[in-house]
């Protein structure tokens, strides 16, 4: 009898092995394709630039065209994999540091190649040597950029902590050019550009990127509001925020919930890789305060891995719009010549065991173009308290908030010079405004900036005239537009572009941008946002909602299906 299940044993081990064999030779079969298709194309590649270098009618800049190639070959596989150049590795550093060495201000480019201050930065060089917004850089230690472009005069603004630099500007209102020198220094952008008491005792934080300064800024601004302040409630903004390093999310994560809970497991390529899980390591700050954390279409990567995390631990109410649906993660490998690969190597879960990536490059790969996760084929998986959660391609919030939607007029003024000028002229002859939640535009204020917008003959693209254009070639083309043709003609004179008509009409609106955007200039970002959080809808259903706490204890509860609730208890 031993003998027969030796056999038996032996037999069945045979056939387990069989299987994993074919596997295993097939593996090995896929690695020498690949190795010959990798050896192939560089062949080919090293090849084709010779002749090209050889043989075409113009003389050929090899490092360019190798840029063009390797550039779009990495397009080809998902927007996230870059190539950074030695030139190029400056971006990457602020990126993942948010640090630079200049000093310290946004430019723009005029259409008329003119570059101009546009938002210098509170505590940095060019807002302590004087520059405002509005002023026109003339040069730079000497050297003429009256007409050039941004990028050109950023890379002469920037330069090694402690160098002198002159600038010379124009400013509106100015006869003559003045003469600005101070030193570059090390520019650390702050990812909290604002944080404060809301109500009575609510604590907000607005966290903007992840640089590897994020927790250290959040943890400074959370123990301020919690010991100076002594707030007893918190709301989180991650909206607009999109992402940063791993290792920062983890740590605020790890601020409001104990050391050794899984937060995020990253998977590789299956058969290449390995899996990474990440776990809180530190003593929290705060396990019991009420929390909440805002998202919107914009919040991505490691907003999404705080907010789902959080949510999966039953530790916060998300709420807002669902998140953007990124769940990749990028490596940074070196290359030749101090170059920087940033290359998708895993995908991530957060704890619930959901990846909420939502466009799937597979098809991108294939050459059939990207593709989106569509609602019918997502799962459903359960927080630590069993409240279902959804892999919708983003995280899904507890709470959805309508977003307003935003004018045409409006998204058109933000970006218009005519806007920026009327508001650098407002500045200029306004030494002083009220404090950030105490300013207000006067009727007169709007009555000279609508004059100002209709002396310039602002315009913009009015949708319902396009709209309307297109229905009525769709009618000419199906044959109504004969039986119609009075009532398009009606439609026609009322939609007649009416600027006055449109400031008026959007006023509410364009007044909010515009009392934001001054006191951008007199306050800074800081000033700005104090005044913007207080009026956001969003904002105020977050704090009504710590407000009450049956509510904010019910979301973070889970649902008793009907079945559950009539089911006896079993004895």
């Amino acid at each position: 009898m031993r003998y027969w299940l030796k056999a038996l044993s032996l037999a069945l081990g045979l056939l387990s092995a069989v299987p994993a064999m074919a596997q295993q030779k097939e593996t090995q079969r896929r690695a020498d394709k690949n190795k010959y298709s990798y050896m192939q194309a560089l062949d080919v590649l090293g090849t084709s630039m010779a002749l090209l270098e050889r043989h075409f009618v113009d003389s050929v800049d090899l490092k360019r065209l190798s840029r063009i190639g390797l550039t779009s070959m990495l397009e080809s596989l998902d927007p996230y994999t870059e190539y950074y150049s030695s030139e190029d590795n400056d971006k990457l550093k602020i990126m993942t540091t948010g640090e630079y060495a200049g000093i310290g201000s946004v430019i723009s480019q005029r259409p008329d190649s003119t570059v101009v201050i546009n938002d210098p930065m509170e505590g940095m060089p060019a807002a302590l040597a004087g520059l405002r917004a509005g002023d026109v850089i003339l040069e730079i230690d000497g050297k003429n950029y009256r007409r050039s472009t941004s990028e050109d005069v950023s890379a002469a603004l920037k330069g090694t902590p402690g160098s002198k630099i002159s600038i010379l500007i124009q400013r509106p209102g100015e006869a003559k050019p003045r003469l600005i020198e101070f030193r570059r220094q090390k520019i650390q952008v702050n990812p909290v550009p604002y944080y404060g008491v809301l109500g009575k005792d609510c604590g907000y934080i607005s966290l903007t990127s992840f640089p590897n300064t994020a927790a250290s800024e959040v943890k400074k601004a959370f123990l301020q509001l919690k010991e100076k302040e002594h707030i007893k409630s918190l709301i989180l903004d991650l909206r607009d925020n999109g992402g940063g390093l791993i290792d920062e999310a983890i740590k605020i994560v790890n601020f409001f919930v104990p050391a050794g809970e899984v937060v995020v497991t990253t998977k590789e390529r299956e058969g290449h890789g390995r899996n990474t899980v990440y776990r809180t390591t530190d003593r929290p700050l705060d396990t019991e305060i009420p929390l909440v954390v805002l998202i919107n279409a914009q919040s991505a990567s490691a907003s999404e891995i705080v907010s789902g995390a959080l949510q999966d631990m039953d530790r916060a109410v998300v709420l807002g719009v669902k998140s953007y649906g990124k769940g990749l993660v990028q490596t940074t490998m070196s290359l030749p010549y101090d170059g920087t690969l940033k290359l998708t190597t895993a995908k991530y879960y957060i704890p619930s065991g959901r990846c909420i990536q939502r466009i799937d490059y597979q098809s991108l790969r294939e050459g059939k173009g990207a593709t989106s996760l569509p609602d019918s084929l997502t799962h459903i998986f359960h927080t630590r308290a069993g409240r279902e959660v959804r892999d919708a391609g983003g995280i899904l919030p507890d709470v959805a908030i309508k977003q307003d939607s935003v004018p045409t007029m409006l998204l058109y003024l933000r970006y218009n010079n005519h806007t920026f000028d009327w508001i650098t002229d407002f500045v200029r002859t306004h030494k002083s405004i009220a404090s950030p939640r105490e300013f207000h535009l006067t009727d007169a204020d709007y009555a000279s900036f609508s004059q100002w917008m209709v002396d310039k003959k602002f315009d913009y693209d009015r949708q319902s005239s396009k709209e309307l254009a297109k229905l009525e070639e769709l009618a000419k083309f199906e044959g109504y537009y004969s039986r119609g043709k009075e009532e398009f003609e009606r439609l026609k004179a009322i939609l007649v572009p009416d600027l006055k008509h449109d400031l008026e009409f959007y006023r509410p609106q364009i007044e909010q941008y515009l009392t934001t955007a001054i006191l951008a200039r007199y306050y800074y970002n800081r000033g700005s946002l104090e005044r913007s959080v207080r009026e956001d809808k969003t904002v105020e259903a977050a704090r009504a909602l710590l407000e009450d706490a049956t509510r904010y204890r019910s979301l973070l509860t889970p649902k008793k299906s009907a079945d559950t609730a009539t089911k006896p208890a079993q004895q």
